[in-house]
């Protein structure tokens, strides 16, 4: 059993994901980690316990639904908590309309938008047993971005396909948060071009080009939007749900 509270991350291997889980560390939860980046989650692992916290890592391929429900089983037998959930891991595809597959289409839609339902679904329960335990209230924050209001196109990650899953996480959150409200407040982050390593290229080439054109100057760090997840996820009291918070210095003509 955990006497600290519990934070589940999918993703939290690397980049984004890593950030929020150091936030939520820091913000007295420990962590499960789901990623198919073994040796980065457990680097991960190994960090989050120097902050004083313990870490849990399961490989998963978060498209599984299966997959999801076993770990959100083994997570209650092991620490009998979860109080929240960030639903983080992404993956881009830069594809136009003509050249994308139907697989690659699909894959796209499983890994951004279906893994938040697959990781909903089986935490709610847990998480629902923990309010009845403990108290408090639930927190899901879900990983969308500012392409979902953009559709941008100049970035490696914004093509239709990613724009249109991240736009179904906002539509996902609006829904669940009148379903799951009162007892857990759901969320949604944006964030705008942020140093990871899956927009490093990006970011390198063009990094000084895009910092012309965001009002606060540079292109941003997981760390700006760990700590706004860690709010979202952790704050008390907390009178927000239904929502999502833009994090990209307020950018404009990328």
């Amino acid at each position: 059993m955990s006497e600290r509270k519990v934070a589940v991350v999918t993703g939290g291997a690397r980049g984004i994901g890593r950030a929020c889980a150091h936030a939520l560390a820091e913000a007295g939860h420990d962590l499960v980690l789901v990623d198919l980046l073994v040796p980065e989650m457990q680097r991960t692992k190994a960090e989050l316990e120097g902050l004083g916290a313990r870490a849990l890592i399961f490989e998963a391929d978060v498209a599984g639904h299966a997959r999801a429900h076993a770990i959100a089983a083994e997570v209650g037998a092991a620490w009998g908590r979860c109080d929240a959930l960030v639903n983080n891991a992404g993956k881009s595809n830069p594809a136009s309309i003509l050249d994308c597959t139907e697989e690659a289409f699909d894959r796209t839609i499983a890994i951004n938008l279906k893994s938040c339902f697959n990781y909903i679904q089986a935490f709610v329960p847990l998480m629902r047993q923990t309010i009845a335990q403990h108290g408090g209230g639930g927190r899901i924050v879900s990983m969308s971005s500012l392409n979902a209001h953009t559709g941008g196109v100049t970035s490696a990650v914004s093509k239709f396909a990613y724009a249109a899953a991240k736009a179904g996480i906002l539509g996902m959150t609006r829904a669940l948060a009148k379903e799951l409200g009162p007892e857990i407040a759901v969320n949604a982050v944006c964030p705008g071009i942020i140093e990871t390593e899956l927009g490093n290229t990006l970011t390198r080439s063009r990094g000084a080009e895009f910092a012309k054109k965001i009002a606060l100057g540079r292109v941003g760090k997981p760390a700006d939007v760990g700590r706004v997840v860690a709010f979202l996820a952790s704050g008390e009291p907390n009178f927000i749900t239904g929502q999502h918070i833009i994090v990209d210095g307020f950018q404009w003509e990328i």
